[in-house]
């Protein structure tokens, strides 16, 4: 079963829809809070909304929201929608730092030839390594652990922030933190 979000956070609202479409209903672009879907929704007439404004798109009666539209393809993500979705996956990541820095502790070879941890930009065989080993040792409490134990690994943070901007706006292979 697919798991869904109740809440979203608006990345941008166009009240005149798509320029070029041709379509001139308002449609708001999100981000599902928990599992960072991509979303268009359409709004209820006369509905206003704030940058970063948390909407409920649950079952049970929606006070802004119409219906939800669907997935929001990549290429439709606005600039602004874009700017957005940085500074909401790098303020996701530091409000859940535990969940992210247990993925070092955690993570699991996907096959023999690659390790789950190289999935993240910057990080290769050799930083692999010396993550797994460091980690052997005990477990990291922190970034700051991850790049004090673990010598000239690239920023853990930044590191999982840019991976999960790929995840969100491309389709990966390897899905590590989007579902």
């Amino acid at each position: 079963m697919m798991k869904k979000d109740d809440y979203v956070l608006m990345l941008d609202y166009l009240p005149y829809g798509y320029p070029l479409e041709g379509k001139m209903f308002p449609i708001v672009q999100c981000i599902g809070e928990k599992y960072f879907a991509l979303l268009q929704l359409a709004p209820v007439r006369g509905a206003t909304f704030e940058a970063y404004e948390r909407i409920y798109i649950g079952p049970d009666k929606r006070d802004k929201v119409s219906y939800i539209i669907g997935r929001l393809p990549q290429e439709k993500l606005t600039e602004q929608a874009k700017l957005k979705l940085a500074e909401f996956i790098a303020k996701i990541v530091g409000e859940r730092e535990q969940e992210f820095v247990d993925f070092f502790n955690k993570a699991q070879a996907i096959n023999t030839r690659l390790h789950r941890l190289e999935l993240l930009p910057g990080f290769g065989k050799k930083h692999t390594n010396e993550i797994l080993k460091a980690r052997d040792e005990k477990a990291f409490e922190s970034f700051e652990d991850i790049r004090q134990r673990a010598s000239n690994v690239p920023d853990p943070k930044k590191a999982i922030e840019k991976r999960l901007y790929e995840e969100i706006t491309e389709r990966q292979r390897h899905a590590l933190f989007v579902i």
